[in-house]
Formats: structure tokens, C-alpha cells, sequence
């Protein structure tokens, strides 16, 4: 796949754009219960690409409501869909959730669907922004959390794993409680909400604190889902970020239960964070939470996703898990765990935020 596409100008791809999909077809592996080990990541995905080629997350077909855009698409504007997942917290069994897939596994329908995103287009830069912080939330409840066996981190009460379906198959990824005037948005990667492009994800549920397959502050069932169009259009990597505003649960609302992170967008660049998640693909288990630490550098192999990346191995699970400037859980969130490159990849990248993915914030923060 890789010879095939590393050397291949737009005005080709055009031409031979009609084959692309059997010759895909021939060379992706099959995804299955039985075989969700031998698939690649998304990070395994992008790394098999060449900077100028990368395969897009284009959508299939699928019963969901197509997408909302709310503004032009060219600039900072809003993709959003109206969840129904009231019943979504019976649908999720503990043999569900443990079930669940890594939500990375997405990545690797890009390959089946034999298209190219934004093949020889250039980087595309945003208009710089004033920075911006909004402050967090103390959770009311300052009950601590029984830790059954040792793990790598305390569970923190506002991350947790999200689970959903897509394309028929149940996923797992990891968010976390922001912010917001309506104390109920959670964030997470793009990839972990809509296919980018094509339909949203469906039996969305939080599970703030998750271990061990236990849901001590409950299941949280969404009501709208957002995103940059950018990422709901044509799945741009630069984009990889979304946002979730959850249903009350026992009348209470999200953020007055178990609090929120502050955010900040248009920060500087090459800051130190401490990220979050809940890896699940090997040598993880998906089932506690994990953290990397370090100093963020810009993406040497696809400069045109604006990415950075920071020391890191926590694999498949823990997309959409929070980064935070600093060195703990309770500094801003300023990014989210995107992708890496390989099933052994030491680095983990995230979007940078800025006015793009600040605008979906703020739709999805005042809804």
C-alpha cells in the first residue's frame, strides 16, 4: 500500500481513483472478533503512509442523520448531531464494555474505503487567536474512589472511557468532563464521535472514573454530539477533536457530580503535559488508567496535521484521553490523545486547539 501511493500525484489519483477501492480491497486485512489483534491501529495506519498520502476515514452508509454544519465549512465552523441514546446505559452490559473494541481499529476502514484526504493540498493555517482559558469545576462529592488493585494512576473522577457503536460494531475510547455552561460536555477525539466523514457514533455513554468494569459515578448517555466540520466533512487529522454533551443522570448534572477541567486554546507551542487514558490494545488492558508526561514536539512525518507529540506508549483505548499543561490532572486541557505511528510507537500526537476546534467547544459548551 505503501509503494502504491508514496509517489502518486493528485492528478493520478483522479484518473485511478475508480480502482483504488478493489485494489484496497485486495490488501486490507479483514476486521473481526477473531482477528481484532492482527488489525492495525490507527496509528499502525497512518505510519504505513507517506507524508504527501494519507488515506481518509471516509464514511459508509449508515441510517444516522447526516451531519449539521452549521457555518461555511472553510473556516471555524460546526458539525452536530442529536443523539437518541437515552436507552444507551442498559445497552452497555459489562460483557459489552469489556467486549468493546479499540476505537483506533476506526482507522483502518480508511484503508477499505480506498480514498485520499487532502493528497498534495498544504497545511492549513489558522488565523492566529488570542489565548483564551476557561477554569474548571471541584466535583461536590469528595468521596475517594476504592482502588481494588494497584494501577499505574488513581482513577481521576472527570476522565473516563467512553463506549459506542459504529458501522455496527461496539468501540471503546477514553474522555474526559470540560468546562461549560451547561456542566454536562465531555471531550474526546474526533474519530471516537463521527467516521470523519460519514455518521455519528450511536449509544454514546461517558463512564467518568471507570476500573476494573466498575462505573462509580454511573453511565452518563448523550444527547448531541459536535465536531469541526473539517473533521465531519473529510476526516482532516488537524481537526481529530469532538465534544459530547451529556444527558442529567438521577437529575444531577455532569460537572456537579464529578467536576471539570479547564480549557485553553491558541496556546503556545512546545509546552510540557501530562496526558490521560485508557489503552486498551496490547500490552494494556483497557481496564485502568494511564499516564505519559513530557515536552510537546511538532509532528516530524505529516507536518500538514499540525500536531505535536509528547513521550508516549499507550496504545489503542486511550484516544480522546485529555492532555493537560503541567504535570497533572488538574492543569487545562489543551489537547487529546490523536494518533501515534505504530503498534510500538513511543510518541503520542494530539491537535493543536485553536480557533477551529475552539468554536466547536463553544457551540457544544452553550447548548
Amino acid at each position: 500500500m505503501k509503494h502504491l501511493f508514496t509517489n502518486l500525484s493528485y492528478a493520478r489519483y483522479l484518473r485511478f481513483r475508480q480502482s483504488a477501492v478493489a485494489i484496497t480491497g485486495r490488501l486490507t486485512p479483514s476486521i473481526g472478533r477473531n482477528n481484532v489483534t492482527k488489525t492495525k491501529t490507527l496509528a499502525t495506519s497512518l505510519l504505513s503512509l507517506s507524508a504527501a498520502a494519507i488515506l481518509a476515514l471516509v464514511g459508509t452508509t449508515s441510517a444516522n442523520a447526516a451531519p449539521v454544519n452549521t457555518t461555511d465549512s472553510s473556516g471555524a465552523s460546526v458539525s452536530s448531531h442529536a443523539a437518541s441514546d437515552t436507552g444507551a446505559a442498559d445497552y452497555w452490559t459489562p460483557e459489552r464494555m469489556k467486549n468493546a473494541k479499540s476505537g483506533d481499529i476506526l482507522g483502518v476502514k480508511a484503508l477499505e474505503r480506498g480514498k485520499l484526504l487532502n493528497l498534495g493540498k498544504a497545511q492549513v493555517t489558522e488565523a492566529p487567536g488570542a489565548v483564551s482559558s476557561i477554569p474548571g469545576q471541584q466535583a461536590a462529592d469528595s468521596t475517594t474512589i476504592d482502588r481494588k488493585v494497584n494501577q499505574s494512576e488513581t482513577p481521576v473522577k472527570h476522565i473516563g472511557k467512553i463506549f459506542f457503536t459504529l458501522g455496527g460494531s461496539n468501540y471503546v475510547c477514553s474522555g474526559n468532563s470540560v468546562t461549560a455552561a451547561n456542566k454536562s460536555t465531555v471531550s474526546t477525539a474526533g474519530h471516537c464521535v463521527n467516521e470523519g466523514p460519514g455518521a455519528y457514533a450511536t449509544n454514546f455513554v461517558f463512564v467518568p472514573a471507570y476500573l476494573n468494569g466498575a462505573a462509580p459515578y454511573g453511565k452518563w448517555t448523550a444527547k448531541a454530539l459536535y465536531s469541526p466540520t473539517q473533521w465531519a466533512s473529510n476526516g482532516n487529522m488537524q481537526y481529530d477533536t469532538a465534544f459530547a454533551v451529556m444527558n442529567t443522570l438521577n437529575g444531577q448534572k455532569l460537572a456537579d457530580v464529578v467536576g471539570s477541567s479547564g480549557v485553553q486554546f491558541n496556546a503556545a507551542r512546545g509546552l510540557s503535559y501530562k496526558s490521560f487514558g485508557y489503552p486498551a490494545a496490547s500490552p494494556f488492558n483497557g481496564e485502568s488508567l494511564k499516564s505519559c508526561s513530557g515536552t510537546a514536539t511538532n509532528d516530524p512525518n505529516n507536518p500538514q496535521f499540525n500536531t505535536q507529540g509528547i513521550p508516549c506508549n499507550m496504545t489503542g483505548g486511550s484516544s480522546g484521553g485529555p492532555w493537560f499543561i503541567g504535570n497533572s490532572s488538574t492543569g487545562y486541557q489543551n489537547s487529546i490523545n490523536s494518533y501515534g505511528y505504530g503498534s510500538n510507537s513511543t510518541t503520542m500526537y494530539g491537535p493543536y486547539w485553536g480557533t477551529v476546534i475552539q468554536s466547536t467547544y463553544n457551540t457544544a459548551a452553550a447548548s
